[in-house]
């Protein structure tokens, strides 16, 4: 363990990977309680798919990847979450969404080809952060923290009961594109680490394994952010003694075992 530890402060692009996995881990779980609860739990796969969509559309172009693929998400994510259900219900237009976009990046990386190493977005890499990412990650995570806070109560409201939320004059649109765009920069950020195929694991897991135990809202929300940050935590340090495993994939697997731990005690207790 101190090896690691001396490891991770002596390669800058390990503690780069380290801060920005920890701040998309915190706001990944935040958001990932909502989306579960809203059963809007596929989304945070689906805007992944979009995103690399948008960041190979954005290096065929020639632009930089974040400034064209954050707005895309966005307005995708906004779209998804507030007419999601009126066009085609269920996951289906989430499923057709980002299959499409994840199958036209793959096309446009193929056909011209890319100045950007794509496969960091696909499947994530240590090696891919840079320190804009770092920067920006950690300006975003404390902007996400901080809406959170400031909109609790309402985003509790909305999250459980929309229709009663509407009725007693809350902007309730208004509050759903604010989590869409949350989400939306979340999935965008924590792709160069993660990788599209496995940032939604960020999102899902923490929450689910929180549920299998906890039952309020407030104390699913705070046992998902300290699951999160414990599974990313592990999962960094296992691809750093498997230096041929990517971050994504250890991080995934880690989330796994504990769903199925708090799973095996949550049945238990009943």
């Amino acid at each position: 363990m101190r090896e690691i530890i001396s490891d991770i402060f002596s390669y800058q692009f390990l503690s780069y990977g380290l801060i920005v996995g920890l701040c998309v881990s915190l706001c990944a779980s935040i958001l990932g309680v909502i989306l579960v609860l809203k059963r809007y739990s596929m989304i945070g796969d689906g805007l992944s798919h979009i995103s690399f969509g948008a960041l190979a559309l954005a290096s065929v172009l020639g632009f930089a990847p974040l400034k064209v693929a954050i707005p895309l998400v966005a307005l995708a994510s906004i779209l998804l979450l507030r007419f999601g259900g009126k066009i085609i219900k269920g996951d289906s237009l989430i499923a057709i969404i980002s299959s499409s976009s994840l199958a036209v990046g793959i096309l446009l990386i193929s056909y011209f080809g890319s100045g950007t190493d794509m496969n960091s977005y696909l499947i994530g890499s240590l090696y891919a952060v840079e320190k804009n990412d770092v920067i920006l990650s950690v300006v975003l995570s404390m902007a996400v923290m901080t809406i959170f806070i400031l909109m609790y109560n309402r985003i509790f409201s909305v999250t459980f009961d929309e229709e009663f939320s509407r009725a007693t004059g809350m902007k309730v649109n208004f509050y759903n594109t604010v989590i869409a765009i949350l989400v939306s920069v979340t999935v965008v950020i924590g792709m160069r680490l993660m990788g599209a195929l496995l940032i939604s694991a960020l999102i899902v897991f923490p929450a689910i394994s929180s549920m299998r135990i906890f039952k309020s809202f407030f104390s699913v929300t705070v046992s998902s952010v300290i699951i999160s940050a414990f599974c990313f935590l592990t999962g960094f340090c296992l691809s750093i003694i498997f230096d041929s495993v990517p971050a994504g994939s250890s991080v995934t697997l880690v989330n796994l075992f504990v769903f199925i731990v708090f799973s095996v005690i949550g049945a238990i207790r009943k």
